[in-house]
């Protein structure tokens, strides 16, 4: 039978955003470990707003908009404020009501100084990482320390030399016309006037430079949960330096592994505590792959007869910057500075984190 189309809106209507979502939705679950973070941070972000005036935008609300953002891949926060006010899930994830105007995009702009000051962003990801120690998810058998690029916010027309003379603005500031035909541009002689702290860098060999800062993670190999993330300009030390530094607080006690590039000039005890011997998994250039670039595949094979550890360390490093970089949207920062790039990192990954908590979790702790 044909249904009818109702013609006349009903004038009033009792709903509450939680009647509307999924019971087997895994944004409850997310929701769930998200919130119990935050409240034992409550402390930590009372003490980053004066005692009187006019009431500001709840930081639990700003801090779970940005895992929204992340979780949800969307393009900016500007976007994510003109959906906020037509999107139900959003609104129930951020504990607002239906009739209660959405923020503006400036309102995270501004509240970010405030995060940066106090580290908020790297104290929530801790405590996701505690979350999954609890109940023994994190394994101290084996971890990953694994690097990337992220392009920085910076086009190469940005740049130029450090010590330019004082010349007439450009025929169009928005789009200058700038010729480089036969400039040599290196990091010591250049700098970009957009983001100063974007430095020339490429992939591997054959690979255009981009301006980008150079990001590492430590992966748990068993749960792939990212244990720790950091972002650093984009020198060629700075992977092997990160390896280092990331590696020795690490909850690890046996395996490593890490690629060619993280490996460079990173001797066995560096990456491992003398008082915990363990075996290195690190990929190593064969002497036949010369040509191919190719790593030698020789060194995943001592994996396979060790018990509850993964046949491809290094595969498994990989986990959190591809979904960081194409769900996330890290794979180009938003921000200018390390500093802001470092805070939005920590906030993707603790989103990643969460994700992979709510798949083996049902409650917080």
């Amino acid at each position: 039978m044909r249904g009818e189309r109702e013609s006349q809106v009903t004038m009033l209507t009792v709903v509450q955003p939680d009647h509307r979502i999924r019971a087997d939705h895994p944004i409850r679950r997310i929701k769930a470990l998200a919130d119990a973070e935050l409240r034992r941070l409550s402390p930590v972000l009372g003490g980053l707003y004066a005692a009187v005036g006019r009431p500001s935008s709840p930081p639990e609300r700003l801090l779970k908009a940005c895992l929204l953002i992340a979780l949800s891949s969307v393009r900016s926060e500007r976007q994510f404020c003109e959906q906020l006010d037509y999107d139900l899930l959003y609104r129930w994830f951020l504990d607002m009501k239906l009739d209660e105007p959405s923020f503006d995009a400036s309102t995270c702009a501004k509240n970010k100084q405030r995060l940066l000051a106090a580290e908020v962003a790297r104290h929530f990801f801790e405590g996701v990482v505690r979350q999954a120690k609890g109940p023994g998810l994190l394994s101290a058998a084996h971890f990953t320390v694994d690097g990337t690029l992220i392009e920085a916010w910076a086009s190469l027309t940005s740049v130029r030399p450090r010590e330019e003379p004082r010349r007439r603005p450009p025929d169009d500031p928005g789009n200058p016309t700038v010729n480089v035909h036969g400039e040599k541009r290196t990091n010591a002689a250049q700098a970009s006037t957009t983001d100063p702290a974007a430095q020339l860098a490429r992939k591997g060999d054959g690979k255009e430079a981009k301006r980008c800062f150079s990001a590492h993670v430590v992966t748990e190999n068993r749960a792939g949960l990212c244990v720790d993330v950091r972002v650093a300009d984009a020198n060629p030390a700075s992977e092997r330096t990160a390896a280092v530094a990331m590696a020795a607080p690490a909850p690890a006690a046996g395996l490593s592994a890490g690629d060619r590039r993280c490996r460079q000039g990173v001797g066995h005890n560096d990456l491992h505590r003398p008082r915990a011997p363990a075996r290195d998994h690190a990929a190593r250039r064969a002497a036949d792959h010369r040509a191919s670039g190719r790593e030698d595949r020789r060194a995943y094979d001592a994996t396979h007869g060790l018990r509850g550890e993964p046949a491809r360390p290094q595969a498994r490093g990989r986990d959190p910057w591809r979904w960081m970089k194409t769900v996330g949207g890290l794979r180009q920062t938003r921000y200018r500075g390390i500093a802001r790039t470092g805070l939005w990192a920590y906030l993707v990954a603790s989103a990643y984190d969460l994700l992979r908590l709510a798949r083996r979790r049902p409650t917080p702790a």
